[in-house]
């Protein structure tokens, strides 16, 4: 039997404080950057939030419901990133079809869409009565 793993045999878990925190935010950039560079479904929800944003801000809504509208389109960013993390991974152990990375690259796949269902739920839901009240 192995001996027993311990946080001191991770070369990778040695940064404290300021300096754990400031690597940390290096990776986030980069990470984000990645997405960018090679993900289109990231490019194209980050244009969705870009162009959506203001709309929330000028609409005359609650300071709470600009909050859900803005936190849902961020939410889908989330998770596109976590799906872009299992793609990568699966892609890292092989490129070769497997069913089980079919369902694990759908599983993340499944979760996006549902949270683009949740951010379009969101916004029908606060929007319409607001644009409906501005003609009425």
């Amino acid at each position: 039997m192995p001996p027993p793993y311990h946080i001191d045999q991770n070369p990778h878990k040695g940064n404290r404080g300021i300096a754990r925190a400031w690597h940390a935010a290096k990776n986030s950039w980069c990470g984000v950057v990645y997405a960018f560079q090679e993900e289109s479904a990231f490019r194209q929800e980050l244009t969705l939030l870009i162009i959506l944003t203001p709309a929330a801000i000028l609409m005359p809504a609650t300071h709470l419901e600009k909050v859900l509208m803005v936190g849902s389109l961020l939410l889908v960013l989330v998770v596109e990133l976590l799906n872009s993390s299992v793609e990568a991974a699966i892609d890292r152990i092989s490129f070769e079809h497997h069913d089980l990375s079919k369902r694990a690259k759908d599983f993340g796949s499944a979760a996006v869409m549902l949270t683009l269902l949740f951010a379009l739920l969101v916004w029908l839901t606060i929007a319409i009565p607001l644009i409906f009240s501005f003609f009425y």
